[in-house]
């Protein structure tokens, strides 16, 4: 089912010489049955002066089609200046609108479901004399990384740095650490001041505890200037209780919605509200969005959140369908050559959008029958998790995770190739540090599990892991301070899961756990973007339990026809010695400690240590 684009130059609020456009669709709120929707006004300077109320200004009705019931009008702003009060000079502006209906009377507070800047709460924003961010001459020749040489670090702004000013600054850190690309939890606007952001009640522009659009605009900017792609956190399946098009009508007490209800599964009904994708009004303003932050702020893709809470099959209207629209769209604006879209151009008649779908239900599944480039998935989490807290028979599972066993490396789709990739990764958002899984500390704080941390003096145990995720087949992701060996707790359930602020420690980069674990993940880094079978090579997982999983050692190839890697880790607090038959005749070199393998026979039985808590990876040539 195809969308279409929302008309975007009459929606929201739009300043042009000191007057500013609102307009917004409230489907079945007409004037013809009582209803008079106006819009209220205020300096950000005025909002907390008593004596200088919002000023309020009458919408008129229209149509606006296929969409209906459409409120609109023209106020000027800039002018003479009023004595106690900002009005009229330039800055940000809040807004907000009232609805005053027959039945229910007056409904204050209602945000406008399109606005691209925000205030704090419920307050929508636009800025009287805004200037369009100029972007750098670096930016037109930004191209997006293709999938199999992604390496991926999801943060959180508030945890990572502050804002995004001070995340910028970070950027030739993460280029140093090895990272191609970064995955940003969600930025839309939320009613929280400390949030996760997965219960949205803005989606068009960022938060305004991040920054504004010109400091996102920046950031992209500054990111690819160092090499580094950006994906945006989007959540289209639910949303948060004061999301306009779900507050207004539960307000008026309609008992149906022209954008909301419910559709595949609802997940979050406890404390968000489902999109109804069945709503020819949904399906737009999402597509919409998603086409709005590769317009207007550069991002290179999207990861979409809660996949089941819109998935109604590989047909269907609900998800599937979102991808499949904004993949059609990029092809046809690269095809079009408008500025800066050729980002997505590789060249060879593919396109390199990042679509990555948190389907954790059917990873596979949705990377077969979807646009999707590539997708969460559990299983070398939750394997590793089970290695390290002493299951050896979980080996045999982390080695064909790692492998990406039953995941497409790219299919032939309408006539067209897509690449995709499964992600990989022991650590994300959602779950404690893997540290945890070693012991906690803070006996202290017990009865309080918010304030438990992982032993960081067990930092070496990671080790392993680290080089069997790094090096794997797939998409490696890293966690905000993971490269630190960041060590907070995350309890499963609870308000204090998704509202306490976790800041990354940069004090860890300097003590012993730190450096020594920040230094692996570089090297193992450089070596993946130095050797082209750790980006595209084959993989093969050595399955024996006589041998290796049962010393607690798992053993995998990396290989192309110009090169040959053996990984070995031991996940065990005793060295271990196993024997192992190279392939290929030679002299092989150890890429982490040193050293080499000297005068290798093919097939000859050779007998290797590996270090407890650590591994060895043997290379040739």
């Amino acid at each position: 089912m195809t969308a279409a684009l929302l008309p975007l130059h009459q929606l929201g609020a739009i300043e042009t010489n000191g007057s500013v456009n609102f307009g917004v669709c409230f489907p079945w709120l007409s004037a013809q049955d009582g209803n008079r929707v106006s819009v209220k006004v205020i300096h950000e300077a005025d909002r907390f002066l008593q004596h200088v109320p919002a000023r309020e200004f009458p919408l008129s009705h229209g149509q606006l089609a296929p969409y209906g019931d459409y409120w609109s009008g023209t106020v000027q702003i800039a002018g003479p200046s009023v004595p106690g009060s900002a009005w009229g000079t330039p800055g940000t502006y809040l807004y907000r609108y009232v609805v005053r209906n027959p039945n229910v009377g007056e409904l204050d507070w209602i945000l406008d479901p399109v606005s691209r800047e925000f205030g704090s709460g419920k307050q929508s924003a636009f800025t009287l004399g805004y200037t369009p961010y100029e972007w750098s001459a670096a930016e037109a020749n930004w191209r997006v990384p293709a999938q199999s040489d992604l390496v991926l670090y999801e943060l959180d702004i508030s945890e990572f740095a502050g804002d995004l000013r001070r995340a910028s600054g970070l950027m030739p850190y993460l280029r140093d650490l090895g990272v191609n690309a970064i995955e940003l939890m969600p930025l839309s606007n939320v009613g929280g001041v400390i949030d996760w952001g997965y219960l949205p009640i803005g989606y068009f522009g960022v938060d305004e505890r991040f920054g504004n659009r010109a400091d996102f605009q920046a950031f992209v900017d500054c990111a690819h200037q160092n090499g580094i792609a950006v994906l945006v956190d989007m959540v289209y399946g639910h949303s948060g209780v004061d999301f306009p098009y779900y507050d207004l009508y539960t307000r008026l007490r309609y008992r149906e919605n022209p954008f909301m209800g419910p559709f595949a599964q609802d997940l979050f009904s406890s404390f968000g509200k489902s999109t109804d994708f069945r709503r020819e009004l949904t399906r737009d303003y999402f597509h919409s969005v998603s086409a709005h932050w590769l317009d207007v702020y550069h991002v290179d893709g999207i990861r979409y959140d809660c996949v089941p809470n819109y998935w109604d099959g590989p047909l269907g209207v609900g998800y599937a369908n979102s991808v499949f629209e904004l993949h059609r769209l990029t092809r046809e604006r690269v095809a079009n050559g408008e500025p800066y879209w050729s980002r997505f151009d590789a060249g060879n008649g593919t396109l390199r959008l990042i679509q990555c779908a948190e389907q954790l239900e059917d990873p596979q599944g949705v990377l077969r029958s979807t646009y999707s480039s590539s997708t969460w998935q559990n299983a070398t989490f939750d394997a590793a998790k089970g290695v390290a807290r002493g299951d050896r028979g979980r080996i045999a599972g982390l080695g064909l995770a790692l492998g990406a066993f039953g995941y497409p490396s790219a299919l032939a789709i309408n006539g067209e190739t897509v690449d995709k990739q499964s992600l990989q990764y022991i650590e994300n958002h959602d779950h404690e540090r893997f540290i945890c899984n070693f012991g906690l500390n803070n006996p202290d704080e017990a009865q309080n599990y918010l304030f438990l941390e992982g032993d960081r003096s067990r930092w070496y145990k990671v080790q392993p892991y680290l080089i069997a995720l790094l090096l794997a087949k797939g998409v490696p992701m890293l966690w905000e301070g993971q490269e630190l060996c960041e060590n907070y707790f995350l309890p499963d359930n609870g308000s204090g899961r998704v509202q306490m602020l976790r800041s990354v420690r940069w004090d860890y980069f300097y003590d012993e756990p730190g450096r020594a674990t920040i230094a692996l993940v570089r090297n193992l880094l450089a070596l993946r973007r130095s050797a082209a079978q750790f980006r595209t090579g084959e993989y093969f997982f050595f399955n024996d339990w006589e041998r290796y999983a049962s010393k607690g050692v798992l053993a995998y190839a990396r290989w192309t026809p110009n090169g040959y890697s053996l990984v070995m880790i031991n996940t065990t607090d005793q060295e271990q010695w196993v024997p192992f038959w190279f392939p290929i005749a030679g002299n092989y070199r150890e890429e982490l400690q040193g050293g080499t393998l000297d005068d290798v026979v093919a097939l000859q039985e050779r007998w290797l240590q590996v270090p407890s808590n650590y591994g060895r990876v043997w290379s040739i040539p």
